[in-house]
């Protein structure tokens, strides 16, 4: 069998030779692309390789040319294969007429399975959309729950809060400005607060801020000593146990220093019950913990056993209000087992939504204490308002 190779800069080139060399009637094997040069793959224009023989013998996998110019001029038939301008084939044969039908019969079969799978797949999407949009929703309704959607509230509690607005509204539901104030109400329901923390002069309360790494511990400590101190006149004193993260103590001294308040050092548990009986004539004694992540149970329990010797009256677990719901969730199941009596919610500036907020307390049955939304020490905390949040989620007023 004689079996030839042939180079040129092109495959249009390259084919040319072949047909010059063998006639028309030559079959190609095998084209690849090579580089040229004395020095092969190192240097070298690129060119194409076609390797031809006149003893071979193989068919062409497209129509002839002129039949493609037929199709482009007639337009192609509904079921057949779309047109394709493959490779001029230098056999120059076509499929034998058995074979081109059972290929054509292929395509219109695989076309027709691929509009039957687009159709379910919007059949599908259509019934997902009716599922997730509450049935016969009046326009100022579907708003409404559009808008819950929009501050991250999950589908679940969306439809519920609408239907229970819904249920509850008489079928007054035209003034828009009316619903969604009824709906601030039920969302109000949803936030439960129990206020500040309360502080008696001359009884000392200690409070502790737990939570997970990240999340603004260290600088509500400061604005909450700040402002006790500062704005209320209170004694208060400071305790660290966050000798883990590098420049934590710094941090929170520098604070110490700039409010003029006293701060313990604590490692251990017996470093802890020295340090609040030195702090014992304070009428309010903050405790900053190290970070914490809820799958590292180890470091849970050291927690757990520094709080119960410091015996806190409070324990606030601090949260990022930019979290996913199920990452606050999961947080606030691991701090209950340290004791947890409240939430402090931070970062509402940051976040583009508090409807993940709702889901949360449902979860975790904690009140909330605080909100904060900015870096200032002491500004930018407050107490938590459950009216003012719950119009924060409807975006009715600004989180700051």
């Amino acid at each position: 069998m004689d079996v030839r190779s042939y180079r040129a800069r092109s495959l249009q080139e390259a084919l040319s030779l072949v047909r010059q060399d063998l006639g028309p009637d030559a079959a190609v094997l095998h084209t690849r692309e090579v580089r040229g040069g004395l020095w092969g793959w190192l240097r070298g224009a690129r060119q194409v390789e076609v390797t031809a023989s006149l003893g071979v013998h193989v068919l062409s996998r497209f129509p002839e040319l002129s039949t493609i110019g037929q199709q482009a001029e007639t337009g192609r038939r509904v079921g057949e294969p779309p047109t394709r301008h493959p490779t001029p084939d230098v056999a120059g044969q076509r499929l034998p007429p058995a074979h081109e039908q059972d290929y054509r019969a292929k395509f219109r079969d695989d076309l027709k399975g691929q509009l039957a799978d687009l159709q379910s797949m919007v059949e599908d999407l259509c019934r997902k959309s009716a599922k997730s949009t509450p049935d016969g929703l009046p326009e100022s309704l579907f708003h409404l729950f559009a808008d819950l959607i929009d501050a991250e509230v999950n589908e679940e509690l969306a439809r519920e809060l609408v239907e229970r607005l819904r249920n509850t509204s008489g079928g007054d539901l035209e003034d828009r400005v009316l619903v969604k104030a009824r709906l601030a109400r039920l969302i109000e329901e949803e936030i439960d607060c129990c206020g500040p923390i309360q502080v008696t002069p001359g009884q000392r309360r200690l409070v502790a801020l737990v939570g997970p790494t990240g999340v603004g511990k260290t600088t509500t400590i400061a604005k909450l000593a700040a402002n006790f101190h500062l704005r209320d006149r209170c004694r208060v004193g400071l305790i660290t146990v966050d000798t883990y993260r590098i420049a934590a103590v710094d941090q929170l001294r520098t604070y110490a220093d700039i409010i003029d308040l006293p701060m313990e050092i604590v490692a251990t548990p017996r470093d802890m019950r020295a340090a609040v009986a030195r702090l014992a004539d304070f009428d309010l004694v903050l405790m900053d913990t190290a970070g914490r992540s809820p799958r590292d149970e180890v470091k849970i329990q050291e927690l757990r056993s520094m709080l119960a010797e410091a015996r806190a009256d409070e324990v606030h677990l601090v949260l990022s209000s930019v979290a996913s719901t199920a990452s606050m969730k999961k947080s606030a199941e691991r701090f209950a087992e340290v004791g947890a009596t409240a939430v402090i919610l931070t970062k509402l500036d940051e976040a583009t939504g508090l409807g993940n907020l709702l889901p949360l307390l449902r979860s975790c049955r904690l009140p909330l204490s605080y909100v904060t939304n900015g870096q200032n020490v002491p500004d930018d905390i407050a107490a938590a308002d459950r009216r003012k949040l719950a119009r924060v989620v409807l975006g009715m007023e600004p989180g700051r």
